[in-house]
């Protein structure tokens, strides 16, 4: 009887272990943007719930015209580190045109 029971614990473990999705932590999915004079580039699958600053914008250029491609919200600054006011909120799926600018990104 021990051994039915201990096995049947092995196998719940095992089986909860695998059932827990790889990329919880993750936004799944790309989130688009523009640099500099047009150069389209973005963030793979970015880390959920911490601040990105965008490669490629600048103190003098922002990011420009975001595509949020993941399975989350994207809440975006116009500062880097996430700094100041929301400057805007995208839900999944979401484009924006060129006079939107951004330089941070949290997402949810």
């Amino acid at each position: 009887m021990r051994l039915r029971n201990a096995t049947l614990a092995a196998a719940s473990a095992i089986a909860l272990v695998l059932a827990v999705p790889a990329s919880a932590g993750a936004a799944t999915g790309d989130f688009l943007y523009k640099v500099g004079r047009g150069a389209e580039t973005g963030l793979a699958d970015p880390v959920s719930g911490e601040c990105v600053d965008l490669p490629g914008a600048t103190t003098g250029v922002p990011a420009f015209a975001p595509e949020n491609h993941t399975r989350s919200t994207a809440t975006a600054y116009l500062d880097f580190d996430c700094a100041g006011d929301v400057f805007f909120v995208m839900l999944p799926g979401k484009k924006y045109g060129n006079r939107l600018h951004l330089r941070s990104v949290v997402f949810s």
